[in-house]
């Protein structure tokens, strides 16, 4: 299924999506083709921006990054409201990274910046179970 997604898809999130979760899990470019049956230069084209994947390979990718679609989806004007939704098997870095996402008050480089923040500091106090 082919459409024009360049309105409707931030391809920029989703790749990050993608390098983010394979980075995580020790993955590389191809151990990742293998689950999602998306090519492996294919989602190196999507992690570097320059890919535009089709209907079939996002709903592949964003099931194997277990995120809903309208995660990656681009709002269709400036003052449309972004809800925040939760999902039970959304990890807890992810929700927050919506949070942020969703406040109008702050850039999209900044609650960028303060996601990947929070996601590292994160991941030290989670592991080590430090308060």
């Amino acid at each position: 299924m082919a459409f024009k997604n360049d309105n409707f898809v931030n391809t920029i999130e989703l790749g990050r999506a993608i390098k983010r979760r394979r980075e995580e899990l020790g993955l590389s470019l191809r151990d990742v083709a293998n689950v999602t049956d998306v090519s492996a230069s294919t989602l190196s084209r999507i992690e570097n921006g320059t890919g535009k994947p089709d209907a079939d390979n996002i709903a592949r990718l964003t099931g194997w990054l277990d995120m809903p679609i309208d995660r990656v989806m681009n709002k269709q004007s400036a003052s449309d409201v972004e809800p925040v939704i939760y999902y039970p098997h959304e990890a807890t870095p992810e929700i927050v990274e919506a949070h942020l996402r969703a406040d109008k008050k702050l850039t999209p480089e900044t609650a960028k910046a303060l996601a990947e923040l929070f996601r590292v500091a994160y991941k030290e106090f989670s592991k080590t179970g430090k308060r």
